[in-house]
């Protein structure tokens, strides 16, 4: 005689099955999940170098340079001793060097030096880098101001001033016809930076031209618009003489060099035990004038 089903309202009869087979059942569930997010994220191409080493244009927009190939000439020459890079607070708190280099596992070397010239060439905001590495914020800033100290002390003990000769061979048309001894073009540029807490040091930094506290350097390029000389930082409320006297590039000017700078920046005195001329072109002096005349205790 058959027997009934057992009632599903009534399933105690029913044998279940054991709590080990229901683990393996969900190890096999979480397996084949985890398969699928890694699938997933294979097919999602990274924000990096690589994502645009077929693009010149963005190569060019990201990091200054021009194409994919000198990237990756630039990061072949530091690549060498990138793996010895320090982290900055280890060497503010004395730590040992030499067994705990700067690491990071989630990022190549080589995207956080593009991570470092995309912070440089556009000014992303840490956050926004953050998102595009898929880092933490604050580990952007630990490669950032990382980076800039490394490339400081690789790349600014390279010569960059160039001699009389090079510079006469690139030197524009323009320049032929008015200004041909023209050796090097300065002028001083100021960074905008937190006002200080101590009075003494906020009345060292506070800039009267810029109303602010800055930090304050001097750029020299060629003619034809190659950067030459750039000097250490001083305090904002240095004067343009001040700087080009301390920076050392009096010390480069060699007689029969003219240096040319802008309506306000006087430093013959400066140039004449050297034998070399200051010299300011017209238009800048007639625009000051012009700028003189139309201001308001001129017309008084």
């Amino acid at each position: 005689m058959p027997t009934n089903p057992p009632s599903v309202e009534h399933d105690y009869c029913v044998e279940k099955p054991s709590k080990d087979e229901d683990i393996e059942e969900m190890k096999i569930h979480i397996e084949r999940l985890q398969q699928k997010v890694t699938e997933l994220t294979s097919k999602v191409e990274k924000f990096g170098i690589q994502k645009f080493s077929a693009n010149p244009d963005l190569i060019n927009f990201y990091t200054g340079f021009t194409s994919y190939e000198i990237f990756c000439t630039v990061y072949n020459v530091i690549e060498p001793t990138a793996s010895n890079m320090i982290r900055w607070t280890q060497i503010q708190r004395n730590c040992n060097i030499n067994t705990n280099p700067f690491r990071i596992e989630s990022l190549s070397y080589v995207d956080q030096f593009f991570m470092f010239l995309c912070r440089l060439r556009q000014g992303f905001f840490e956050e926004d880098l953050a998102q595009r590495f898929s880092v933490s914020q604050s580990t952007v800033s630990r490669i950032i101001i990382t980076w800039s100290n490394y490339l400081y002390c690789i790349l600014g003990c390279i010569p960059i001033w160039p001699t009389r000769a090079i510079v006469q061979n690139f030197l524009p048309d323009c320049f032929k016809q008015t200004f041909p001894d023209t050796k090097v073009i300065l002028d001083c540029t100021e960074i905008r930076v937190q006002t200080p807490s101590a009075k003494v040091l906020n009345s060292q930094t506070y800039s009267n031209y810029k109303s602010h506290t800055t930090f304050k350097g001097l750029i020299g390029i060629t003619p034809n618009g190659a950067v030459c000389f750039v000097s250490r930082l001083y305090t904002g409320n240095i004067s343009d003489k001040d700087i080009t006297q301390r920076s050392g590039i009096l010390d480069l000017l060699e007689a029969g060099d003219e240096v040319m700078t802008d309506k306000g920046f006087l430093i013959q005195d400066l140039l004449t035990p050297i034998g070399a001329k200051l010299v300011i072109p017209h238009f800048w002096e007639a625009k000051a004038n012009l700028v003189k005349r139309k201001s308001p205790e001129h017309n008084k």
